[in-house]
C-alpha cells in the first residue's frame, strides 16, 4: 500500500467521520431545537393563562366593585327617601289641626299622668304654638301647670320634682318610636322589588 493510499483511506476515514460528527450534532441541535420549542410553547401558554387569569381577577375586583358602588348608592337613594317621607311626617305632623291636636295632646297627657297619680305639683311643657290648647287640657287636671316651652313638634313631656319622674309624651317620640319599630316594613313597602 501506499502512502497516497493510506493517506486517502485517513481522509476518507477522517471525512466520514466528520460527517457522522456533524450527522449527530445536527441531530442533537435538532433535539435542542425541539425542547427549547417545547419548552417555549409552555412557557407562552403558561404567560397566556396567567394574563387570562389577571384579566378574570381584574374582571372580578371591577364588576365587584361596580356592584359596590351600586349598593351603596341605591342605599344612599333609600335612605335619602326615608328621610324625604319622615320630613314629610313631621310636616304634617306639624301641620295637625287644633282639634285633633287637643285631641292627641290630651291622650298622650293622660298617659304621662299615671305617672303622677300620688303628686301634688306637676309640670308640663309643650310646643310654644299649642299652649292654648296645653293651658286649656290643663284646667281638667289638678296640680298639673302649664311650665313653658319644649322644642318639639306636638305633645307633653311632664315632669315633677316631687317623683323625679320626667315623661316625654311628645309627637316626635311617638314617632321615633313607631319609626324604629317599623322601619323594616315602612322601607319594604317603598321599596318593594
Amino acid at each position: 500500500m501506499s502512502l497516497e493510499t493510506v493517506t486517502e483511506d485517513i481522509r476518507e476515514e477522517a471525512r466520514a467521520r466528520a460527517a457522522e460528527i456533524r450527522e449527530e450534532a445536527d441531530e442533537r441541535a435538532e433535539s435542542i431545537v425541539a425542547d427549547a420549542e417545547a419548552d417555549a410553547e409552555e412557557i407562552r401558554a403558561e404567560a397566556e393563562r396567567e394574563v387570562e387569569r389577571q384579566i378574570e381577577q381584574e374582571r372580578e375586583q371591577t364588576l365587584s366593585s361596580a356592584k359596590l358602588e351600586a349598593k351603596q348608592a341605591r342605599l344612599e337613594a333609600r335612605r335619602s327617601v326615608l328621610t324625604e317621607v319622615r320630613e314629610e311626617v313631621e310636616s304634617t305632623i306639624a301641620g295637625l289641626d287644633d282639634d285633633t291636636r287637643e285631641e292627641l295632646t290630651r291622650s298622650l297627657l293622660d298617659a304621662a299622668a299615671t305617672e303622677f297619680e300620688d303628686v301634688d305639683s306637676v309640670r308640663v311643657y309643650g310646643r310654644a304654638a299649642d299652649q292654648p290648647i296645653l293651658v286649656g287640657i290643663l284646667a281638667d287636671y289638678e296640680g298639673f301647670e302649664y311650665a313653658g316651652e319644649y322644642d318639639c313638634l306636638g305633645g307633653v313631656v311632664v315632669e315633677s320634682d316631687a317623683s323625679r319622674v320626667r315623661v316625654n309624651n311628645t309627637f316626635d317620640s311617638v314617632l321615633e318610636e313607631v319609626w324604629e319599630e317599623n322601619l323594616r316594613e315602612i322601607s319594604d313597602r317603598l321599596f318593594e322589588q
